[in-house]
């Protein structure tokens, strides 16, 4: 029997957008239940950023059980509340996102008489709090050391060197990596890093953490990201699938264009995007022409390069969240929602402006359920591509199963 390739799960950042990963692994459990495949966890190596960072790290936790793992997942975004991810409350937005409002309005003067500048736009220390109770550290090391994943990592900038640090811990005595721009470390992963990965810029604060012996505060991995498949090759990936969080897949045809000049948040939403989907799109691309170069080289002249091919498996929306975005903008709290239209949120459905900057925000279950059923249909829609991917035959019908659990995911209690 051949060796089965090691196989690597990238999860890329994207703040509530990452309730569309969480819908991909669900139709990939489903998937593997109905398919002769073999036992344990089918992702031995996991990389995350941002938002996918903490999911990362909640499926290696549980690594033993995967279809325990990914249930929890699932109902922990089906269930999401923004008051679990950040202060939404009055006096939670007064002290952090009126305050920075107020101080770009009038200048830094009366912070500095006040003693009091704000770090960010929203207060995130209730995700704190949230990783508390998903993140078992502990955990983490009991089922690697018993075999159930191989390697973990999540990334996350430093504002102070500029560098983009890759965190990781394995099983095997991994060489750290050094590229332009770009570190790996070595340590044990716990909920200060998955904070400094997921801490939006602008958005929540930045987070200290310890490098080369010094404090450095780090801001989401997102950020300066060039290379966002990386760390599951160098962590020992033979073949990645790959979930993304918008764009690749979106639809193309004509979008409506305004002549208005855009507002504040229009330019935010517009820089997150940037930051957080088109490093991904390019280094899919590289991976791909490199695989094809390689296909090329006669198998002496393949024998004698470092490079590798790396079979890939890309799977992103089919639909554009930011206007998925746009029909539930009235679900986030009154606090927040005054927040967002004093920087230009304003508007519903496909009247929406801003909406690609709230859509990183809406931790609100009838928007992440939304994407959850999305992630599922376009999983679904291609089980024959992630079958193939994975080497699974099937054991049951699973079309006849599909397209109702899609659906009703999006509207069941």
């Amino acid at each position: 029997m051949p060796d089965v390739p090691t196989t690597g799960l990238i999860l890329t950042g994207g703040g509530a957008r990452a309730a569309y990963q969480v819908g991909v692994l669900d139709a990939v459990a489903t998937i593997r239940r109905h398919s002769e495949a073999p036992p344990g966890n089918p992702f031995p190596i996991i990389a995350g950023t941002s938002a996918g960072a903490i999911n990362s790290t909640a499926l290696a936790c549980r690594a033993d059980d995967f279809d325990t793992a990914v249930g929890g997942l699932v109902h922990i975004w089906r269930n999401f509340h923004a008051e679990q991810v950040y202060r939404s409350d009055s006096i939670g937005v007064i002290r952090t996102g009126a305050r920075w409002v107020t101080m770009m309005s009038v200048g830094w003067m009366i912070a500095r008489w006040r003693r009091a500048r704000p770090r960010s736009l929203l207060d995130n220390s209730p995700l704190e709090e949230l990783l508390a109770k998903l993140i078992d550290t502990h955990q983490l090391k009991r089922v690697m050391k018993d075999g159930h994943v191989q390697a973990l990592a999540v990334t996350a900038s430093s504002y102070g060197s500029g560098m983009h640090v890759t965190f990781y811990d394995a099983v095997q005595d991994i060489v750290p990596w050094t590229r332009s721009q770009r570190i790996a470390v070595r340590c044990d992963i716990g909920i200060p890093h998955l904070l400094a990965s997921s801490a939006i810029p602008f958005v929540f604060p930045a987070q200290p953490l310890v490098l080369d012996g010094h404090v450095e505060h780090f801001g989401d991995g997102s950020m300066r990201q060039s290379a966002p498949i990386s760390p599951a090759v160098h962590l020992g990936a033979q073949r990645i699938l790959v979930v993304g969080a918008g764009r690749m897949h979106e639809p193309v045809g004509e979008r409506p264009v305004s002549s208005e000049y855009p507002n504040l948040a229009q330019i935010a939403g517009h820089a997150l995007s940037n930051i957080f989907l088109d490093a991904l799109a390019v280094d899919v691309e590289r991976l791909q022409r490199i695989n094809s170069t390689l296909s090329l080289l006669p198998a002496e002249a393949r024998a004698r390069t470092s490079l590798r091919p790396i079979d890939v498996l890309v799977i992103a929306p089919s639909k554009r969240l930011d206007d998925i975005a746009g029909k539930h903008l009235g679900s986030l709290p009154v606090p927040i929602r005054a927040l967002l239209r004093s920087v230009g949120v304003s508007g519903r459905g496909d009247d929406a402006r801003g909406a690609a900057l709230a859509s990183y925000l809406l931790f609100e279950s009838g928007y992440t359920r939304e994407l959850l059923a999305l992630g599922r249909s376009d999983t679904f829609a291609r089980r024959d591509e992630v079958m193939a991917f994975f080497g699974w035959k099937p054991k049951s019908r699973i079309k006849d199963i599909a397209a109702p659990q899609a659906q009703d995911l999006a509207t069941a209690p």
